[in-house]
């Protein structure tokens, strides 16, 4: 398509104003339809030199004439048909099949003559001239062709917008009826030949454009009926014009982009406000580039107040975001601590390539140097995400609740209500859009970026009219109109938030976000069993909530990310720790909630079984462990963040096992880079590796049998489930140990997890033999003692063998579990 102006009058002609300089060609179908031309035109004009079969002549460039002039007459006959065919543009058409046919003829007449004598210079050029002449032609045919299909976009589009003045100017319910029927028919034609228009486009901005405007299009449809009905109902309402006008604006709007895409009117040539990276994480990036250098280049005047501004400036960014309301105290701590260690890092770098000027070669101590300061930066963006993550995982909980008591208020007709409600809904949402854009801040993906931009001002364009429908519905509570409107508002905000939701996901790594994710329910936790001890109903019942949510939205953040993967042993590890959480976990501590808040509400207060209610939460935390756990098996040692591998470090209540208590000594002091025997396991042989892995496989076999079997049993009360669990969490940190991660790290932190397995062993025993004891049945007796021997036996085993991995533990474990 070219850059014309095309313009329709009020009879539905259509007007083409043609500028023959500018052939610029936006549909892929005009490309495509004149590509071969292209080519056989190219391949002719490049013929060099007389054949050696018959001197003077060139065979190859009479076949090449024969096939231009072939395509040329099939160019005429479908330029022609097209014309017959669209009498508005009939004139054009056939103007253009013309020259077409003109330039043809003196193509074909020059290309003769120059097949027949190949070394003239003359007529080479000659034939060049013919080629471009006859090139502009057939593309101004093909773009007017092209260009039939814009004029029945416009056609539709000239309808919507007369349908759209109808829909405004309504005066009556029934008036306001038919002229919607009308436009809604309209709408979906102009809406198909719009997306049949993206598909040719080759810019991919005006295809966004493009589908941007479709998609307000279809969105907005329902909403300006609702609207608009309201409006016409309620005429006095100021409320009640302000949202007809805001969805008629955004209509209208959509309906401008089509035509002026349609048109050739670039809109995608103006940068929009949200595109482009984070202006933190880019500021990063760029600081990570300018670090490294020649030292023969580094210039102590220049370089060094060069990078200690951009330092600066990255650290006020940092500043702003530990300083914000929704960042945790330890991770404001974490972040001072980090931009500290970065400037420190830099003035030493700085040294190193101070001292290094002018030298041949540079010191080893430069690439340590430079090594350091890379490290450094990295805690910093670690420390970044997560406090972004952190707002995420407070901002994006329970959205939908400020905007149900807004709703709620309106349907009571409490107007006063709705304007304090109206407050802190507004508020929510900026609180919203503030998250998303701190998201964005430090994401490099420009995509994912430009999409969390455009959700969040969609955000805060349409927050003030959802506030506007609330105060229609308050104003008249009984009007069936007014419900409509607020139930469509409702809808459109909640898919809305549900769409910028899904787009700050996606630029956050599920890694921080179940790390933090973690780390919140902990303090939910606490903060829930505080309650109970205190008899607080109301924040027992709030924190709850907050931890159904939490946990809820693990659930369904992991399973999307699964989505990204082939099925496999991974995937169906980690849906199933999911399952266990969503299923069989969150019921039994919902159950334990209700009747926690039921004895603390009554007067006087029941006794609530404190342990039981605990033990439930406990199971809250370890769900979400173990979903993280098993989404990181995957990871290699270089993605895990360091300070995260250690899973349990902030356990309560027992939640984690008594063997993460590990020492802090330098096992090896005289060996750079190792300090126990954890690090060391990182640098192991390769073979040795594949036989700790192989062991490892195993044991994870065995484990999920034991998993699925112990998910059969309720541990509330149930001593041999509970230290079975207990067995096996430990195993499992004897696993991560040979993998050189987990809160194990020296040899004689493995040596106490040992003797934990050993004592938890011994009590399994006695609980095995009282219950053998018990049963009438004698054979089942004989097998119930007959697998718990295994477990006894493996319990010296550990208690001998320290720093091996429990695998016969484990599966002796769960065949004694199955018979008891």
């Amino acid at each position: 398509m070219i850059p014309a102006d095309l313009q329709m009058n009020l009879t539905g002609s259509m007007a083409l104003k043609w500028d023959p300089k500018n052939l610029e060609i936006r549909t892929r179908s005009v490309e495509k339809t004149l590509e071969p031309l292209v080519i056989q035109v190219t391949t002719l004009v490049n013929t060099k030199g007389p054949s050696k079969k018959k001197k003077g002549r060139s065979k190859r460039a009479h076949v090449l004439v024969a096939a231009v002039e072939k395509a040329t007459d099939n160019f005429i006959e479908k330029g022609e048909q097209i014309a017959y065919e669209n009498p508005d543009i009939k004139q054009e058409m056939l103007s253009a099949v013309d020259e077409v046919r003109k330039t043809g003829d003196a193509m074909s007449i020059a290309a003769r003559e120059f097949a027949d004598d190949p070394c003239s210079s003359l007529k080479r050029g000659n034939m060049v001239r013919a080629a471009r002449n006859l090139l502009s032609a057939v593309t101004r045919l093909l773009i007017l062709a092209d260009m039939v299909d814009v004029h029945l976009l416009l056609k539709s589009l000239q309808l919507v917008e007369g349908d759209l003045e109808k829909v405004k100017n309504a005066s009556s319910q029934s008036e306001l009826l038919d002229t919607f029927r009308q436009f809604g028919r309209n709408a979906v034609d102009l809406i198909q030949q719009a997306a049949k228009r993206q598909a040719e486009l080759k810019d991919p901005r005006l295809r966004d454009d493009l589908a941007a405007a479709r998609a307000v299009l279809k969105k907005h449809s329902m909403m300006l009926l609702t609207a608009s009905k309201a409006y016409v109902r309620h005429p006095e309402l100021a409320a009640a014009k302000a949202n007809r006008d805001y969805v008629y604006k955004q209509v209208c709007e959509a309906v401008n982009t089509i035509a002026d895409v349609a048109q050739g009117k670039a809109l995608g040539g103006v940068a929009l406000p949200y595109d482009g990276p984070g202006e933190l994480a880019a500021a990063l990036d760029d600081f990570d580039e300018r670090i490294i250098m020649d030292p023969l280049t580094y210039n102590e005047v220049r370089t060094r107040p060069s990078l200690e501004e951009r330092l600066e400036s990255i650290i006020s960014g940092a500043a702003l975001m530990a300083d914000s309301s929704c960042t945790r105290d330890e991770r404001r701590e974490r972040i001072v601590a980090e931009c500290n260690a970065v400037r420190q890092a830099l003035q030493d770098l700085l040294s190193e390539y101070m001292a290094n000027v002018g030298k041949n070669k540079p010191a080893d101590s430069l690439d340590k140097a430079i090594e350091n300061m890379c490290r450094k930066t990295r805690d910093l963006r670690r420390q970044l995400r997560k406090a972004v993550v952190d707002h995420v995982s407070d901002s994006f909980l329970e959205t939908n609740v400020p905007l149900l008591v807004l709703i709620e208020a309106a349907k009571n007709g409490n107007e006063k209500e709705v304007e304090e409600y109206a407050q802190v809904f507004t508020e929510h949402a900026s609180k919203l859009v503030e998250v998303a854009n701190l998201a964005c801040s430090m994401s490099n993906n420009d995509d994912g970026v430009k999409m969390v931009r455009f959700a969040a001002s969609q955000i805060e364009n349409l927050c003030p009219q959802v506030i506007n429908a609330a105060r229609i519905l308050a104003a008249r509570p009984r009007s069936k109109v007014a419900q409509e409107n607020m139930d469509v508002f409702k809808e459109a905000w909640e898919n809305q938030v549900r769409i910028l939701t899904e787009a700050v996901d996606d630029i956050t790594t599920i890694d921080d976000f179940l790390a933090v994710s973690e780390n919140h329910i902990l303090e939910d936790v606490n903060k829930c069993v505080l309650a109970l001890q205190e008899g607080d109903a109301d924040t027992l019942d709030r924190t709850a909530g907050a931890i159904r949510g939490r946990s809820a939205r693990v659930c369904n953040v992991v399973t999307a990310e699964m989505d990204n993967y082939e099925p496999g042993i991974y995937t169906e590890r980690v849906l199933e720790a999911v399952a266990v959480l969503r299923d069989q976990v969150m019921p039994n501590f919902a159950q334990r909630v209700e009747v926690a808040v039921e004895a603390l509400g009554t007067q006087p207060q029941r006794d609530v079984d404190e342990n039981e209610f605990i033990d439930a939460s406990r199971l809250v935390y370890d769900g979400v462990r173990e979903i993280r756990r098993a989404v990181l098996m995957n990871r290699t040692d270089e993605e895990l963040d360091p300070d995260e591998v250690l899973l349990d470090e902030q356990g309560t209540y027992d939640t984690r096992s008594k063997s993460s208590a590990h020492t802090e000594h330098d096992e090896y002091p005289d060996i750079s880079g190792i300090n126990n025997t954890r690090d060391a396991m990182r640098f192991m042989a390769k073979e040795d590796k594949e036989k700790i892995l192989q062991q490892v496989e195993i044991f994870r076999s065995e484990k999920s049998k034991f998993d699925r079997e112990v998910a059969k049993w309720d541990d509330t009360g149930n001593d041999i489930i509970v230290l079975a669990k207990h067995m096996c969490m430990i195993m499992m940190e004897m696993t991560d140990f040979t993998r050189g991660r987990g809160p194990l790290k020296t040899t004689m932190d493995v040596i106490n997890a040992a003797k934990k397995i050993s004592e938890a062993g011994t009590k399994l025993d006695k609980l095995a033999r009282q219950i053998a004891d018990q049963v009438s049945l004698v054979l089942f007796a004989e097998h119930a003692l007959f697998f718990h021997s295994g477990v006894a036996r493996n319990c010296v085993f550990e208690n001998e063998n320290s720093n091996l991995v429990a695998v016969n533990s484990a599966y002796d474990c769960e065949r004694w579990l199955f018979v008891a």
